[in-house]
């Protein structure tokens, strides 16, 4: 790495955070955690299994649509179901600054008890640490869940063959919206809410119409524009998206024109990207408008052979390069 300490840059989800994930990963080199994928999938006693991990930092801990409590269980067990895995347990860890009230610390436990329950995920384990004032932000927490694949489901970022087609479940830019209105606290006169949300219900409605999906992955963290060049990068493949197709509301759209932002980079916590062949889109589609977590779906674009990177066509027929950004417009946004 060229830089010698770590700046906020690094967690924005772009090129740097890759490149310090590479850095770090080099020590612990192996073939589940190469795959770079939401969940690492393991075999045990003939049962495909999925673990992953997840810490949250978001500022401010209460936004519209969520609190920290209930992104802690969301971000995981998405990560799970992104690999078409059921979840079965969870861990809880919670990092607690001295002063911390109460009764905020109560609200968040029994969020993350009602976002659990809401999941069918238990909660089998934890522990909690305090550290002095000043040393954290209030509450930091981390969750890992175990999840089980059956035997016919094989999803990966690095399964997206040419001729696929992409879709996108909603509205984008939602989650990263809402949190920064609260933080920042902009006069606008429409409230954006968070789309936090559990997708594994939505998984389950797309497998049961369609076993062939490719590739599932829930634009979080550098939003869309990141996972697609994860994904083109993993897969090898070119992606080409169409501008017009992308579903943002109006709320996102203004805000985000007042601020000079893009929605394609902004997080999102409660939508699901689907590639999958063409000839099975339809049902997918249709799968995924028939629950209110994906009534917006829409198809975005399509894999297609080539030099690995992310295209979109604008409304006037030009194409540009999508990257993911290095400029950490809103940290600690998950």
């Amino acid at each position: 790495m060229i830089n010698k300490t770590i700046d906020l840059s690094y967690g924005a989800g772009g090129e740097k955070s890759n490149l310090l994930i590479k850095e770090i990963k080099k020590n612990f080199n192996n073939e589940i955690l190469n795959k770079m994928d939401d969940a690492g999938l393991f075999m045990f006693a003939d049962k495909k299994l999925v673990f992953s991990t997840d810490s949250f930092v978001i500022d401010p801990i209460f936004f519209n649509g969520g609190d920290i409590g209930k992104l802690s269980v969301c971000g995981t067990v998405n990560d799970i179901s992104m690999m078409g895995a059921k979840p079965l347990v969870m861990s809880l860890a919670m990092i607690i600054e001295e002063g911390f009230s109460q009764s905020a610390l109560l609200k968040i436990s029994s969020s993350i008890a009602q976002t659990a329950k809401k999941a069918c995920v238990k909660i089998i384990t934890g522990d909690t640490k305090v550290v002095n004032s000043g040393k954290a932000d209030k509450i930091f927490i981390n969750t890992s869940a175990i999840g089980v694949v059956e035997d016919d489901i094989d999803i990966s970022a690095s399964n997206a063959c040419e001729g696929d087609d992409i879709i996108v479940s909603g509205n984008i830019g939602e989650h990263a919206s809402a949190v920064m209105m609260h933080r920042n606290n902009f006069n606008f006169k429409t409230k954006i809410k968070s789309d936090c949300n559990i997708l594994s219900g939505l998984v389950s409605d797309i497998l049961k119409t369609c076993r062939q999906i490719h590739v599932l992955r829930d634009p979080t963290r550098g939003g869309v524009s990141a996972v697609l060049n994860e994904i083109s990068q993993s897969s090898k493949v070119s992606i080409f998206i169409e501008e017009k197709n992308i579903p943002v509301s109006n709320a996102v759209k203004s805000f985000c024109r007042v601020l000079g932002l893009d929605p394609l980079h902004m997080a999102n916590e409660g939508k699901l990207i689907s590639i999958q062949p063409h000839k099975y889109t339809e049902k997918v589609l249709d799968a995924l408008k028939k629950n209110p977590l994906g009534k917006n779906a829409k198809v975005i674009g399509k894999i297609v052979k080539g030099k690995p990177g992310v295209w979109i066509k604008t409304p006037l027929g030009s194409y540009r390069k999508i990257v993911s950004s290095d400029l950490e417009q809103y940290p600690r946004i998950c």
